[in-house]
């Protein structure tokens, strides 16, 4: 079999790895709604993503770095692996507890398919190729995450929710055959790899401890908790400048380009995918959708993600990446802006239309962002530094899910106490038959209509604060890499973290 033979079968393997994970955060978003009506506990509602988030964010950069020494093929098996088992396990899951630990069993290996889809990627095609091939990646992820929503809430209508979860198993089970088959892993040196333990297991660790102290702000626990991630951080800090071979390459951040693109990940994650992950309850519980309608709310927001970052994709071999940049984050700033200003008023059309300058943003970004730093980083570190890109945003939607979820929680139980009423009542919004009785009905709408309008506001605080980091970090020159790809095409000149 020829070379590109493989090629096309490993980019096959890539866009199922693609195709099954943006659609599995898209479908539980939709689905969570009548998950927490079956099973109880709106006050776990944030857990569920926060779990997956948890471990799928902690483990990117490991994963990455693992992928550098031992190969990508056999990293990208065990990642799937995981992923499946817990896809499997989540939906035999009978309670909203078993539900969040085997969600933390699938992050696990989500932080690894995902990335190193990218990693894979960035590996096999130049420049030029990589802008074509994202134009194409941008699609499927595009089609799967506009068919997850809308199957989310046909499955939960028509069928049963576990099987938002059994629908991964196929097109992952195929993935990995064609990838395990087609990729050939280049030679190494035959230098015994050197694993970063200590980094590891501090990095974890400060991950963890950041996330579960921003569970209950404002507690001792909470203050103890995020104490200790300050000081985890300042160990790991420490380790990584000596580490031979850190999973967190510190030499990275000397770059402003690359600096500017976590940190633009970071926080555009925080507003993009903490909005995302509360716009279906808010689409039921105030708006009266079905599962269905929620579900096609999102539609649009994919559509214009898309959509941008194919044409992003193309116009950055024409023009300046950071004119890219800023004009995406911006519009991710005035849709999240709209959105937060609408607050408890805003109605169907209008959600649509605020999240879908947000998706066009965000469209933008990401693309130009991966292209300009799987360019300029050496091939050593390719894999640590799209870890920690993917890292960023992943980190960035955790943080904001968790934040977004306490407040909400602490937003409702304060109103509705005040009321005369508890948590658990929420649930008869979304479910329909059990019937509330008009008044009632409305005032509950209008109590999750305003703790989720303070959820949006912190969303839009988030992208403030990323075009205030692109516009003072992302450099404004284009630095030139001279040559030319197998193919005898000119490579446009991108940056070099030099």
């Amino acid at each position: 079999m020829t070379v590109q033979n493989h090629k096309n079968l490993i980019t096959i393997g890539i866009m199922l790895s693609i195709f099954i994970s943006s659609m599995e955060s898209t479908v539980v978003a939709t689905a969570m709604p009548t998950i927490v009506s079956q099973v109880g506990g709106l006050e776990h509602y944030s857990w569920v993503f926060s779990a997956f988030l948890l471990t799928s964010t902690t483990f990117v950069p490991l994963y990455g770095k693992l992928s550098d020494l031992y190969g990508r093929r056999n990293v990208y098996l065990v990642a799937m692996v995981l992923f499946l088992l817990g896809s499997l396990l989540c939906g035999l899951a009978q309670t909203m507890t078993q539900l969040i630990l085997c969600r933390a069993l699938q992050g696990l290996g989500a932080g690894g398919v995902l990335p190193l889809a990218f990693i894979m990627t960035g590996e096999m095609f130049n420049l030029q190729q990589r802008a074509r091939m994202q134009g194409i990646f941008s699609g499927v992820w595009g089609v799967s995450s506009i068919i997850g929503p809308l199957l989310g809430g046909f499955i939960v209508d028509q069928l049963s929710w576990p099987w938002v979860f059994y629908i991964n198993i196929i097109p992952g089970l195929f993935a990995l055959a064609l990838i395990w088959w087609a990729w050939q892993d280049q030679a190494t040196t035959g230098k015994k790899p050197i694993i970063d333990y200590a980094g590891s297991i501090v990095l974890t660790l400060a991950v963890v401890t950041l996330l579960l102290g921003l569970m209950d702000p404002g507690s001792l626990t909470s203050w103890a908790l995020l104490g200790l991630t300050v000081l985890l951080f300042g160990l790991l800090a420490v380790i990584e400048r000596r580490a031979p071979d850190p999973v967190l390459p510190l030499p990275l951040f000397r770059s402003r380009l690359f600096t500017g693109a976590v940190l633009h990940g970071l926080l555009s994650g925080w507003a993009m995918f903490g909005s995302l992950s509360f716009v279906p309850l808010f689409a039921q519980a105030v708006l009266g959708a079905t599962p269905t309608e929620a579900g096609a709310t999102l539609t649009p927001m994919l559509l214009g993600w898309v959509a941008s970052s194919i044409i992003g994709s193309r116009l950055l071999l024409r023009i300046n990446y950071r004119t890219l940049i800023v004009i995406g984050t911006a519009a991710l700033t005035v849709g999240a802006g709209l959105l937060a200003l609408w607050g408890k008023n805003v109605n169907s059309i209008s959600l649509i239309s605020f999240l879908t300058i947000m998706g066009i943003g965000m469209g933008f970004t990401v693309s130009s962002f991966m292209i300009a730093v799987q360019s300029a980083v050496e091939r050593r570190s390719l894999g640590a530094a799209t870890a920690m890109l993917q890292f960023s945003r992943s980190i960035g939607g955790t943080l904001g899910v968790s934040v977004m979820g306490a407040l909400l929680s602490a937003r409702l139980i304060a109103d509705l106490s005040a009321a005369g009423m508890d948590l658990n009542a929420v649930d008869r919004l979304l479910t329909p038959d059990l019937g509330t009785g008009a008044v009632v009905d409305a005032s509950m709408r209008l109590m999750v209509a305003d703790a989720l309008s303070s959820v949006f506001l912190v969303a839009f605080i988030g992208a403030l604060l990323a075009l205030v980091a692109v516009l003072i970090l992302t450099p404004r020159e284009q630095i030139a890499q001279p040559g030319a790809d197998e193919e005898g095409e000119e490579i446009v000149p991108i940056m070099s973290l030099e």
